[in-house]
């Protein structure tokens, strides 16, 4: 009797990349995982509902946020002002939803400096491994040694206050953690066979950590970005509350919670909305980043949905 030879595959051909889980699954079955999880549909909920308020702050507010109308001081919420005034007259639905931009401008942009610093002293660290490894890693960790808004709040003082200055100092808090992250899934992935393969034929470092290993370690990064933002919208209110944030009369929630806790027994309605705007903020952004790690985890997802 003759029998056929199977063979079996178990292992990608070597030197070829395991393609990355979102190239994988497609943005169809992705999305399709993360709406699985209803507190990540809230989480996305949420997102889409602050980048449209500040998408359409310019046609949907009733009065420019700086406009100081001094017959409607201190006024209570009403159907005229949704959200009441404050103490120069200025509507507080308007300075909300204007000041929606400005915490995602910043946690973007924060979020965008530590990734785009971060992420490359990981690769080199955890590629090259060594002595190259131990100097950024302690450099790293000494940054790490100070609370983060400590640090923050340190660097604004340095630098001044200002929108720009706020985004740098956030942006730099984070480096290390982006960095950290990064070099640990990078000294796991250079031992994959692929990774073995390319620098067999020649590859150049760079070409090897930015071809190879990146695409395949985004997925952590992905998630720790999400919180990333909610962390940056938190620090930039706390900055901007302790007045070396954005400067008036800019309108921001932070700053708006400067201007109004003083007038707590009088005028609550002037520090309630933006607090309530923060806390709406960072908490959808945090359930995104849960509901993103459930996504791109196979080991999460095989667990069931929220």
């Amino acid at each position: 009797m003759n029998l056929r030879s199977v063979s079996v595959r178990t292992h990608p051909p070597t030197g070829t990349a395991e393609r990355p889980i979102l190239a994988r699954s497609g943005p169809g079955g992705f999305l399709r995982a993360l709406l699985q999880s209803r507190l990540a549909g809230l989480g996305v909920a949420v997102l889409l509902v602050i980048l449209f308020m500040a998408a359409t702050a310019d046609f949907l507010t009733p009065y420019d946020p700086n406009y100081q109308d001094y017959a409607s001081l201190f006024q209570a919420p009403s159907a005229l002002h949704p959200f009441g005034t404050d103490e120069i007259g200025r509507d507080v639905y308007s300075r909300v939803v204007y000041g929606s931009r400005i915490s995602l401008e910043v946690g973007v942009i924060a979020v965008g400096i530590g990734l785009g610093v971060g992420v490359p002293l990981g690769l080199i660290a955890g590629y090259n491994g060594g002595l190259v490894d131990e100097g950024l890693m302690r450099l790293m960790d000494a940054m790490r040694a100070f609370p983060a808004l400590v640090l923050a709040l340190a660097i604004t003082a340095t630098l001044g206050p200002g929108i720009g200055n706020l985004m740098i100092a956030i942006g730099i808090v984070y480096i290390p953690t982006f960095a950290r992250l990064v070099r640990g899934q990078a000294i796991a992935m250079r031992e994959r066979d692929f990774v073995i393969a390319a620098k067999a034929i020649g590859g150049s470092p760079w070409r090897i950590m930015f071809r190879h290993i990146w695409p395949n370690i985004t997925a952590p990064i992905i998630v720790q970005a999400s919180l990333g933002i909610a962390f940056a919208i938190l620090a930039e209110a706390s900055l901007s509350f302790l007045g070396l944030g954005v400067r008036p009369p800019t309108a921001s929630w932070g700053s708006m919670l400067l201007e109004g806790y003083q007038y707590l027994s009088t005028a609550p309605w002037l520090s309630l909305y933006p607090g309530v705007a923060i806390f709406i903020a960072v908490f959808g952004f945090n359930l995104l980043g849960d509901g993103l790690r459930q996504a791109l985890d196979p080991r999460l997802k095989a667990r069931g949905t929220a």
